[in-house]
């Protein structure tokens, strides 16, 4: 946006500065011009005057000095011409004409007066040339020729043109400044809706802006956007709020159920011990449940403590945790990878998003069966590969996997809540990971997390 408003500002008054500038050019060079010609046709009126007196008398002794002492001082070349239409000679100095100026010496001669000159430009001719007839009692007696360099106005111009375009650049020089301190001035108001939309996207939800910021057209999209932050910091309040409440206010009831259920089921027959376990097991689905919502309820608050991680360590003690859990579902964990693999993580996001990933694949995989963790590198990422020999999921539903609540078809039977891979994935988006999930060829499912902020050697 602000190279379009400078574009805006810009492109037009550049081009009135090129047609000032090109006017003021022209301008000049003809005031130049004229001046020139002005002084040198009040110079050759004054000869013509003495060739008069000179041409009438035969005597061009005053004449010639004076011709001498003018062509001495600025440069210039006078010819008299007599009514035979020959130069005199003066000073003993042999004159020729080329064929344009005796064309018009011939004019002169028959009684026509030399046009004014028309305004060029100065690099257009090397010299001037003027002829005037010179009269006596009306009768034509010679002409004037005056011949003069343009190369003093050639330099007054290009001075003058020199000026103006050192001043046109400190114009645009000017004008580009004030153009980006306007385009500044224009979009702050803007720049600080987006620093505030910025703080908001990354969990800043106290971020407002000044209700007197910019312009009153600007003002009432900040007071909608104030109001709008402000009612999405109460919903994301209120939704923390219901998780936490619901999950401790739901946890003491179903414990006391579970231990009643206990209770009842010793007094019953054996023919009610499927009933009682069915019952026990959506007793412990819903304490999954409950765990989750805290889970992600906590998940939204703080930021990530970031130091130094040994990712092969922390790998080893997650499916040291997990043995016993592996072991009552008859699975084998096993670690592999390189070791001492470091990098600079929060390591509970890490641990929190392994253990829903781990619990999966126990969870999925056959009795009898491997879980497979290990770290690997990529470029400047690690990653932790968690594989099982489970079922699986088809390829046309990978990418629903990570999604809330989800489950296979071919699932349906098995206990859990469908949020695990969700968790996982919301917990290293926190700490600009990945999740990976890959359908391999020896069946099961190959879920990879990614860290990506490797730690200096």
């Amino acid at each position: 946006m602000r190279q379009r408003l400078v574009i805006v500002f810009l492109i037009p008054m550049l081009g009135l500065l090129v047609v000032l500038g090109g006017g003021y050019a022209w301008s000049s060079a003809q005031s130049v011009q004229q001046a020139f010609f002005a002084d040198n046709a009040g110079d050759l009126s004054y000869f013509v005057t003495n060739a008069r007196q000179a041409l009438a008398s035969g005597n061009s002794l005053v004449l010639a000095s004076e011709i001498e002492r003018y062509e001495e001082l600025y440069g210039a070349s006078v010819v008299v011409i007599d009514r035979t239409g020959i130069p005199w000679e003066l000073n003993g100095r042999e004159t020729r004409l080329d064929e344009e100026t005796l064309a018009r010496v011939s004019l002169a001669l028959s009684g026509r007066r030399g046009e004014t000159p028309q305004a060029m430009l100065p690099w257009a001719a090397e010299r001037m040339t003027l002829v005037e007839p010179v009269f006596t009692d009306g009768d034509v007696i010679g002409a004037v020729v005056l011949s003069q360099s343009m190369a003093a106005p050639r330099a007054a111009i290009t001075q003058h043109w020199g000026w103006i375009a050192v001043l046109g650049a400190l114009g645009t020089a000017a004008g580009v400044l004030v153009v980006l301190r306007l385009a500044r001035w224009v979009l702050r108001p803007v720049r600080r809706v987006d620093e505030a939309m910025a703080a908001i996207e990354h969990g800043d939800m106290d971020a407002r802006i000044d209700k007197a910021t910019g312009p009153p057209e600007l003002q009432r999209m900040i007071l909608v956007f104030n109001n709008m932050a402000a009612e999405i910091e109460r919903v994301l309040a209120r939704q923390r709020e219901f998780a936490l409440n619901a999950s401790h206010e739901l946890r003491n009831p179903l414990n006391a159920l579970l231990v009643r259920v206990e209770m009842l089921a010793t007094g019953l027959p054996e023919s009610w011990d499927d009933d009682v376990e069915a019952t026990r097991e959506e007793g412990r689905r819903l304490v999954r449940i409950l765990d989750t919502l805290l889970s992600l309820s906590r998940s939204g608050h703080g930021d990530a403590e970031v130091r130094a991680v040994d990712v092969s360590e922390l790998v080893a003690a997650r499916a040291a945790a997990w043995d016993d859990v592996a072991a009552r579902a008859e699975v084998r964990l096993l670690v592999r990878g390189e070791p001492g693999v470091v990098c600079a993580t929060d390591a509970f996001v890490v641990e929190s998003a392994l253990d829903a990933i781990i619990d999966n694949a126990v969870k999925f995989s056959p009795r009898g069966g491997a879980v497979e963790l290990g770290v690997i590198r990529r470029g400047d990422a690690i990653g932790i590969e968690v594989r099982d020999h489970g079922p699986g999921v088809p390829d046309d539903e990978l990418e629903a996997i990570t999604d809330r609540f989800w489950r296979s078809a071919g699932t349906q039977n098995v206990p859990g809540s469908g949020l695990g891979l969700a968790i996982a994935t919301d917990l290293l988006a926190s700490i600009d990971g990945a999740l990976d999930i890959t359908a391999p060829s020896g069946g099961g499912l190959c879920v990879t997390l990614w860290v990506r902020r490797e730690a200096a050697a």
